[in-house]
Formats: structure tokens, C-alpha cells, sequence
């Protein structure tokens, strides 16, 4: 029998796209939105170039204590950790570690893990 190379069925990821949405969305979401973030919790505020009150506990804890919130931490938080668990997917198979299903389940499953327990602190917030 003679294959040739167009022959070969490739087994194709279906999933992939899916994986490489979430890193592009977390790695925006890392590059626009965390510098913000530090800008105004660890330089301005310390600083005493924001009035103290504007992150008061009672403020800051109805703000993210939210429907807000939960997208805010769903932006700062749960889609760079899929950014980062792409990048170390992705690293761990170009130095030939582990085999790319089981570190895919890790990675993204510790991804996943880790916004639930972000988003389900936002969500215990605001149902007490």
C-alpha cells in the first residue's frame, strides 16, 4: 500500500482555540488592567495622592462585592491565571516535560480551580 503525506490524517485539537482565547484575553487583561490596578492600590494611594476614603473598606467591599466586582476579578484575576497556566502548558512541552495531556489537565484544571475559588469568594460576599 502506498501512503503518501496528504493521505495521513492529523488528529486535530478541538479544543485549542478555546485555550488560545483565554490566554490572548488573559494576557490583555494582564497588560491593561493590572497596571491600573497597581497604579492606584500601591503607588497612588500610599502616596496620599487619592483621597483615603476612595478605598475605604466599607467602599472597597461594596465594590467588589458586586456584580462589578465579579467581572473585575473575572478580568484581573481568573483569565491572566489561564494566560499563565497556557504559557506553562506550552513551556513544559517545548523542554519535552511530561506528557502534553496530563500537563494540559494541570495546568488549565489549576487554572480553573483557582477562578472558582476567586469568583465563589466574590459570590459569598455578596450573599451575606
Amino acid at each position: 500500500m502506498n501512503m503518501h503525506k496528504d493521505d495521513v490524517q492529523h488528529k486535530q485539537a478541538f479544543d485549542e482555540p478555546l485555550w488560545w482565547g483565554l490566554f490572548s484575553a488573559g494576557g490583555v487583561c494582564f497588560a491593561v488592567l493590572l497596571p491600573a490596578v497597581i497604579l492606584f492600590i500601591a503607588v497612588l494611594l500610599p502616596l496620599g495622592l487619592l483621597p483615603a476614603e476612595a478605598l475605604s473598606y466599607e467602599r472597597a467591599s461594596s465594590l467588589l462585592f458586586s456584580v462589578p466586582g465579579f467581572l473585575f476579578i473575572g478580568a484581573v484575576v481568573c483569565l491572566p491565571l489561564f494566560h499563565a497556566a497556557h504559557r506553562l502548558r506550552h513551556g513544559l512541552f517545548d523542554i519535552s516535560v511530561g506528557s502534553d495531556a496530563l500537563n494540559k489537565k494541570l495546568m488549565y484544571g489549576g487554572a480553573a480551580l483557582l477562578s472558582v475559588l476567586a469568583l465563589g469568594i466574590v459570590v459569598a460576599g455578596f450573599l451575606r
